[in-house]
């Protein structure tokens, strides 16, 4: 694979209900998550659902963390999908799980990029050859 970009892709279970259900503070914890990985922070935008639930995604430069809460089962699903060599996720993925005070993070680490038949990491940002 042409490697651009990671994409950790985390369960998080047992988290505290109130919180997942609190906009305010979910994109306050999105937005520091991403200042810790080293992320850009370019726009955010957080949607409440009737009559629990939030759904963010925080875009940086570098792509984006999202989030899904379902308070009434203490879950989240949450994505931090980063390109570059600047920028790491698991920072952003630590945090979370400790400011949703999870339980248990199943957490699935894939390399995004161009199928290949070799393993390298190529530039996000294509540089045209003069």
């Amino acid at each position: 694979m042409k490697i651009l970009g990671r994409h950790l892709i985390v369960e998080y279970t047992g988290c505290d209900r109130s919180t997942l259900d609190n906009m305010a503070l979910i994109e306050e914890y999105l937005k520091e998550a991403a200042r810790k990985s080293g992320a850009t922070i370019v726009r955010s935008v957080m949607h409440r659902y009737n009559p629990q639930g939030i759904s963010g995604m925080i875009i940086i430069a570098e792509s984006h963390l999202s989030i899904h809460t379902w308070p009434e089962y203490g879950y989240a699903a949450v994505d931090f999908f980063t390109c570059g060599n600047s920028v790491d996720p698991s920072k952003a993925h630590q945090y979370m799980q400790k400011m949703l005070k999870a339980e248990m993070a199943d957490v699935r680490d894939l390399n995004r990029g161009i199928p290949s038949p070799t393993d390298e990491v190529i530039s996000h940002k294509f540089v045209e050859s003069l």
